[in-house]
């Protein structure tokens, strides 16, 4: 289920951000994350870099370097922050500079930055001490800029996964059967909210890029672990559902076309 992660947190359930378990799993195999992992359309990339005042940007939870790898191309200097050694260590090889530690527990050393970054990464980000760190570290007039790719998938292809999840993950969230950005607006508004908190930002607002991509049946089946619930499944039920899913990708033609939503929430530092 590429890029819906997590839906918002039912009552009672553990809020994402304090879900560290889930959120250092994905390093489990970073090449394949790296791989798989859907890029970011560039006029995203282009509009956060025309509304900041510089080129130095901070990229919150790195990962392997997705993201900081369409900023550097941008002509941006990108420093990461991120908790899980095995992520951070990909990055590095690709010539980033990466500090390994949590962003609300980081140490700029007194260092600021003209951006804020974070791809698909935020909502494991405390929401309040998370804003008040970006606060921190930016320069008057720079931007926060939090963004998420989220997945649209057509009806058909939607209903085929929603019932290989009804049999084989059963107890997984309600990924496939309601729309995507309705699984997103529970934490941009807490987002949003942790922005104001801080007391530092103008006004949040959302941006969003529109694209799509076309997945052959291993491609798509390449992807399927990388993500959450995903890198903890035993390996006999993750081989069930790839057995599968792999089945209604060849029902649907032996490709399957998604489109993408690049959902933005950003704000500038006030002055």
């Amino acid at each position: 289920m590429p890029t819906i992660e997590p839906p918002p947190p039912r009552p009672g359930e553990i809020e994402p951000h304090r879900a560290r378990h889930v959120a250092e799993s994905f390093g489990t195999d970073a090449e394949r994350y790296d791989r798989t992992r859907p890029r970011y359309p560039d006029a995203l990339v282009e509009a956060v870099v025309a509304a900041s005042p510089g080129r130095d940007v901070l990229d919150v939870g790195i990962g392997t370097g997705i993201a900081a790898r369409a900023f550097r191309a941008a002509g941006c200097r990108v420093v990461g922050v991120e908790p899980d050694a095995r992520m951070a260590e990909f990055a590095r090889r690709d010539g980033f500079e990466v500090e390994e530690a949590t962003f609300e527990s980081w140490d700029a050393g007194g260092r600021t930055f003209d951006a804020v970054v974070a791809g698909q990464t935020w909502h494991w980000v405390d929401p309040v001490a998370g804003s008040a760190k970006a606060a921190e570290v930016l320069r008057p007039g720079g931007r926060v800029a939090l963004f998420w790719n989220v997945l649209q998938p057509s009806p058909e292809a939607a209903a085929a996964f929603a019932e290989v999840q009804r049999r084989h993950l059963p107890d997984a969230p309600p990924t496939w059967t309601r729309p995507a950005l309705d699984a997103y607006s529970g934490i941009l508004a807490k987002v949003a909210d942790g922005l104001r908190g801080a007391g530092a930002f103008g006004e949040p607002e959302q941006w969003r890029f529109d694209w799509e991509q076309t997945y052959t049946r291993d491609e798509w089946l390449d992807q399927l672990p990388t993500h959450g619930f995903h890198t903890r499944l035993p390996a006999d039920q993750l081989a069930e559902l790839l057995t599968a899913t792999g089945a209604a990708v060849d029902e649907l033609g032996g490709r399957v076309r998604m489109g993408y939503a690049a959902v933005v929430l950003t704000a500038a530092r006030s002055g």
